[in-house]
């Protein structure tokens, strides 16, 4: 084979070709490329803990898709992609042998343990091979060696410290302009065939009509999202208003799938934010988006600093809490058969459709720790394996945050179920949506059926414990607000059609869960 100067680049959540590194630095080091993806077996067994499946239906689809996208981008310059299934150490090994000319594997780091035990793999067996290891960082907004503070270590343990300090004091790099064409791979490579959900033993997911998420996985369809919330629609314009809904693929940017997986450069979104402030309008929702992306990357940060105490049941703060490990109420919570309506309605969300919003992942996260007392780890165990946009550090980082041993300088804040729902679901229609059982009832009196009269009931065609589950659990705080809903008037849940409208009292929620005093939420 060829003798020439070869580098194999190895790819991960780094799925794209704009702004990437590893082929940025292989173009300018190499005469032949070998953009390689490796179905890593040890993603396809189960969780650590509690041995849930690990890579669910939807963020498996959502995989294939983008790996097919970036074979066909790459095909257009000149490349492909080679596909294998196996051990990405062991994969690069047999290349290495095989091509007798490789001189470097480029691949960008990742923060956590399992991750980085495939970087100690990949650079033992070159090491043996005497192959150059180039490895590069691209996964946050700001880059890790322009953070203003000395070591990882001096990371601040609250969020709004870190967000001012690399505001004043940090700067978003230039995005890296994108190769033209890439250098060919060596003669004599097969490009591999890429694996079925089948291949994989996993279900073809059904796709269901009413998912806020039907998208397509690929770097060209998160430059087209981009293109249609900033520039097709001026969404983005209004996101801090929206982003609270429920029903809509409009209400939020719905970028993470794509970043979860490198799809989509943080950079490239800041920079577009930043035309679109200079050619549009810059406004609190512009600002916004920015400000999610800061909270993905603190995780990320927080990630690096803690390794794998992200992971452990005292979290962060090394807190012991009584948890329960009650498979019946874990079950109930899983499949949406609380009784608790707004829970029940984004847990099942969530299972037909890999997807929830982050008013929802709140809500159900604080039922799960603080109503029915459960291990933080179940709950996150289940989203990894469900949420198509699955991104390690943010949803451990999440989970340990609702169950008040994370990165939280007030402790024990509980969410109200029946008030949040309420607040953002006045009318019902996100609960009768995901709940059909319900339909009958009308209005806000859907949130709290085990309050309604038997003769309400049996209108609406509901009979507790047959048709619907009595509630697992009630918190004597609910009743303050069962007795205040409004009757059936009022806004439906927010996100239905183009921009929506949250009410003024409500705008700051979000807000409200990482800042406020209140324990009233």
């Amino acid at each position: 084979m060829s003798t020439s100067r070869t580098i194999i680049c190895l790819l991960r959540n780094d799925l794209r070709l704009h702004d990437n590194e590893i082929f940025h630095w292989a173009q300018r080091n190499a005469e032949h490329i070998v953009p390689l993806y490796c179905f890593d077996p040890r993603h396809y067994r189960g969780t650590y803990n509690y041995n849930l499946p690990k890579t669910g239906p939807f963020r498996l689809r959502f995989l294939l898709e983008s790996v097919k996208d970036l074979r066909n981008t790459l095909v257009k310059k000149g490349s492909t992609l080679l596909v294998r299934r196996g051990k990405p150490e062991d994969v690069v090994a047999d290349l290495i042998k095989q091509l007798g000319s490789v001189s470097a594997v480029a691949l960008h780091e990742e923060v956590a343990s399992e991750e980085q035990s495939v970087e100690k793999g990949v650079k033992d067996v070159c090491a043996q091979m005497k192959v150059r290891v180039h490895t590069c960082w691209g996964s946050t907004l700001y880059h890790r060696d322009d953070l203003p503070f000395q070591h990882i270590s001096r990371l601040p343990d609250v969020y709004t410290q870190f967000r001012k300090a690399v505001e004043t004091q940090g700067r978003v790099r230039p995005v890296l302009p994108t190769p033209e064409q890439l250098r060919p791979l060596p003669s004599g490579l097969e490009e591999g065939p890429i694996p079925t959900a089948e291949d994989l033993e996993q279900t073809e997911p059904v796709t269901d009509p009413r998912s806020a998420f039907p998208c397509s996985g690929g770097e060209s369809q998160a430059l087209a999202r981009i293109k249609h919330y900033f520039w097709d629609t001026d969404a983005v314009a209004t996101y801090k208003e929206t982003r609270n809904g429920l029903i809509g693929v409009d209400y939020s940017t719905k970028f993470a799938p794509w970043l979860a997986m490198g799809c989509i450069s943080p950079r490239y979104i800041y920079h577009q934010i930043k035309q679109y402030e200079r050619e549009r309008t810059a406004n609190q929702s512009t600002y916004w988006v920015i400000f999610e992306l800061l909270w993905r990357d603190y995780f990320k940060f927080v990630g690096a600093k803690y390794g794998n105490r992200l992971f452990q049941i005292k979290g962060l703060q090394d807190r012991s809490i009584p948890w329960k490990t009650d498979m019946k109420l874990f079950n109930a919570w899983k499949e949406g058969c609380t009784g608790v309506p707004f829970v029940d309605a984004n847990m099942r969300e969530l299972a037909m459709t890999g997807f929830m919003s982050n008013r929802g992942r709140q809500n159900v996260a604080s039922f799960l720790t603080k109503d029915l007392g459960l291990d933080w780890r179940m709950g996150a165990e289940w989203f990894e394996y469900l949420l198509v946009d699955h991104d390690v550090c943010s949803n451990y980082g999440n989970w340990l945050y609702s169950a008040g041993i994370g990165n939280d300088p007030r402790e024990n804040r509980k969410f109200n179920m029946i008030k949040q729902g309420l607040d953002y679901d006045s009318n019902g229609d996100y609960v009768r949506r995901w709940v059909p059982e319900l339909q009958g009832i009308r209005g806000a009196d859907v949130h709290t059926p085990w309050t309604l009269s038997s003769a309400a009931l049996s209108h609406a065609q509901v009979s507790l414990s047959e048709t619907y589950p009595a509630p697992v659990v009630t918190a004597p705080e609910w009743s303050r607000h069962a007795n205040k809903k409004p009757s059936g008037a009022g806004p439906s849940a927010r996100g239905k059609k183009g921009p929506s409208h949250t009410p003024k009292q409500h705008r700051d929620r979000g807000i409200d869960f990482y800042f406020s005093r209140s324990k009233n939420l």
